[in-house]
């Protein structure tokens, strides 16, 4: 059995990340300030006896080298998340990112545990080259744009993690997350699906910003950490970078069309009519820049560890219908 550390372990995929370590038979402790977490979402893990979790920043030098201390393998998903917290708070972004993926990059080194770093299909940025593999070069907005921030503060950990690892030898590997959805996740931040789902729900209109062309591929978080978890195992990953995610490309204008049909029990007449159309400039800040389409090249992934995302979308969005149909009764 592995002893594992999850940063960021009571948010949305930290907490489903902990569930499968625990069903696998490793222990596993968690550390996570709930700035953007929460207890609701390991409440069910906690009395465990291979569980324990710690509620703190990992800026707290000293907690976070007693806990990596005890550990073999860390898995860092802190950070800040979501378009929308990403505009309005760009120092909170950059720092959070950037210092918390020092602070646990020396903390490993010190006790050479096995680190995963959690990245990001924004590290792409503009590019127009689809679908995007590990190896394409990247292209972003300018400086004066915070939205470029978080992909550029991601980009640093990702430089940063693999110097960790050619200068120190500090096995390290780099998953870049494409737009991971399934129950507990919040639509507080920006996130789509939860919030078309939240929407329908109270039969309130659903908001798509721009014109609802642009496509994304929506990976189920079981499958995501069942990636992760299987990265952490290969040996043959160690100082490489992956893309997890699902190939199943979708225009956000059908993922709310698919969203009321399911809410509907079937039910698409007048759909349409449904859905408020909300311009960037409104939605997010003037001069806001967003991708037409964002599909990951998963061969590389495919090839070290043969893994291949498995729920489709339609299921992915009745487990968060069913999700918020619970959470309110």
């Amino acid at each position: 059995m592995t002893r594992t550390l999850i940063t960021g372990g009571a948010g949305f995929i930290g907490s489903h990340l902990a569930e499968l370590l625990l069903a696998s038979g490793h222990h596993v402790t968690i550390i996570d300030d709930l700035s953007t977490g929460s207890l609701d979402n390991i409440q069910h893990l906690i009395g465990h006896e291979r569980f324990r979790f710690a509620i703190e920043t990992i800026g707290n030098e000293m907690v976070l080298d007693g806990l990596v201390s005890e550990c073999d393998v860390i898995f860092h998903l802190a950070a800040a998340v979501g378009v929308q917290l990403i505009i309005q708070n760009p120092v909170h972004t950059i720092e959070t990112n950037v210092m918390g993926t020092e602070a646990v990059l020396k903390a490993a080194l010190r006790y050479r545990a096995k680190v995963l770093v959690a990245s990001t299909s924004e590290v792409y940025g503009k590019s127009e080259h689809v679908p995007y593999a590990e190896s394409d070069d990247v292209t972003l907005g300018p400086t004066a744009r915070n939205r470029w921030a978080y992909a550029a503060s991601k980009m640093v950990d990702e430089f940063l993690a693999l110097a960790y690892h050619r200068e120190h030898g500090l096995p390290v590997v780099v998953f870049r997350l494409f737009n991971t959805v399934g129950p507990r996740q919040t639509g507080q931040y920006g996130m789509v699906i939860p919030r078309f789902v939240q929407q329908a729900l109270a039969g309130r209109p659903l908001t798509v910003y721009g014109d609802g062309a642009q496509t994304r591929c929506f990976c189920n978080v079981q499958d995501a950490v069942r990636a992760i978890a299987g990265l952490a195992e290969s040996d043959a990953a160690v100082g490489q970078v992956f893309n997890v995610g699902s190939t199943e490309e979708v225009s956000i204008l059908d993922v709310a069309r698919r969203t009321l049909a399911l809410v509907n029990d079937g039910q698409e007449d007048g759909w349409r009519e449904q859905i408020t159309l909300v311009p960037y400039a409104q939605a997010y800040a003037e001069g806001f820049e967003d991708m037409l389409r964002r599909v990951p090249d998963i061969g590389k992934i495919d090839g070290a560890i043969g893994w291949q995302p498995t729920i489709p979308l339609d299921e992915t969005l009745q487990q968060v219908i069913e999700f918020y149909r619970q959470s309110t009764r």
